[in-house]
């Protein structure tokens, strides 16, 4: 028996306001672009989240509840959904109450705070779950962090806070050989289980999917079968961005009668199931171990953090906001907080990014600005600004 989890992170950044070098100390209250953020949920809830979580529940229907699927969903995305664009709330509440959906907690801010704060990540998870908790009725048992960022040191973290189990990335050079279809345990917390992502797979849906130069191109519900048969693996982990669904794939490219193919085709096989992270580790077992001693994520060709934190702009960056940390922190000033907080979105950084080699094009997706350096720029320029209101 093939055993397919299928997991989707949905997340939108708040993208800043351009302010200048001549605007710092001015009693600014709000940095954030409300506009263009709304305009660009807006345009993803309508190309991507709506008609996306329609399929997903039909497809429930479909199958007999065989179809199975799971979510985290950052707490900025809840807050902005909330404000914004309610009926994909409700959408997502729908489909919570099939119990054929799972939510997977996350950093409320999409945050790299697992790298540089132990407080700050463990508020984080607690403010996501809470979130889960008001709108879903549902308190998850499964760990996300942003862009599966793990590292050995933060298995106790993360098994103390109550979670089963944390998804990863498959990569080769943790695997060494090995195959990602086994749930792994955490090197030091063994208590702690793994559940590795099958890239290859994956990556085939959201990345190749409408690429015409592709020797592999189109590729259909069928074809895809065929490959995950052939893998000969128990277990097969997709995981990729909801906006796969819609925004990275159009609508026009066939993607949403591709994946209801898939769906109804692999739940009509006897030889295959869908199954929820959280049935995985209660069916599933191994010893095996693995050690993980450097950052690793599910990011361009390195799988690590080069994307965020790769050149001194990021740096510099990344260094001077969490520096701020304890200052903030006791000015006790809730307004203050939470825009440092909102500073945390990784999304920042990725601008920042150099790498316009093989992983340019990712880094262009709903970016606000020209360049890297405009991005650092109006970047630091905000955070002196709230560093001046101290």
């Amino acid at each position: 028996m093939i055993s397919i989890c299928l997991y989707l992170h949905a997340h939108q950044p708040l993208r800043l306001k351009k302010l200048s070098l001549f605007d710092i100390g001015n009693n600014h209250q709000d940095y954030f672009d409300k506009e263009r953020n709304k305009k660009y949920l807006e345009r993803v809830a309508r190309k991507s989240y709506l008609p996306a979580n329609n399929l997903f529940l039909d497809l429930i229907n479909k199958t007999q509840d065989r179809f199975k699927i799971s979510f985290s969903v950052s707490g900025v995305l809840l807050e902005q959904l909330e404000e914004n664009a309610p009926k994909v709330i409700k959408s997502f509440q729908k489909l919570s109450k099939t119990k054929n959906c799972e939510f997977i907690t996350e950093t409320y801010y999409h945050s790299l705070a697992s790298y540089f704060s132990e407080e700050e990540f463990r508020k984080q998870i607690y403010l996501q779950t809470k979130k889960i908790k008001q709108l879903f009725f549902y308190r998850p048992q499964i760990f996300r962090n942003t862009e599966l960022l793990y590292f050995n040191n933060l298995a106790q973290i993360i098994y103390d806070l109550g979670y089963k189990a944390t998804l990863i990335e498959g990569a080769d050079k943790i695997l060494m050989g090995r195959r990602p279809n086994i749930v792994y345990r955490a090197k030091y917390v063994p208590e702690l289980k793994l559940i590795l992502k099958n890239y290859p797979l994956s990556d085939d849906i959201a990345f190749r999917f409408s690429n015409h130069d592709w020797k592999e191109f189109p590729l259909t519900a069928d074809k895809f079968l065929n490959w995950i048969k052939a893998s000969q693996q128990g277990l097969i982990n997709l995981f990729m961005d909801y906006e796969t669904f819609g925004e990275h794939q159009w609508a026009e490219t066939g993607i949403f009668k591709f994946f209801e193919d898939f769906v109804i085709k692999a739940s009509n096989d006897p030889e295959i199931q869908f199954v929820l992270p959280n049935e995985i580790i209660m069916s599933e077992t191994t010893e095996e171990t693995l050690d993980i001693k450097e950052p690793l994520t599910w990011a361009d060709t390195e799988r690590d953090l080069s994307a965020w934190l790769g050149n001194p702009l990021q740096k510099e960056a990344a260094y001077s906001l969490y520096a701020l940390e304890n200052k903030i922190k006791k000015t006790k000033d809730a307004d203050l907080l939470r825009q440092w907080r909102y500073l945390q979105i990784s999304d920042h950084f990725y601008y920042m990014c150099t790498k316009w080699f093989n992983d340019g094009d990712v880094h262009k997706y709903f970016n606000p600005y020209d360049s890297p350096y405009d991005a650092y720029i109006n970047y630091m320029n905000v955070l002196r600004d709230l560093e001046s209101r101290l």
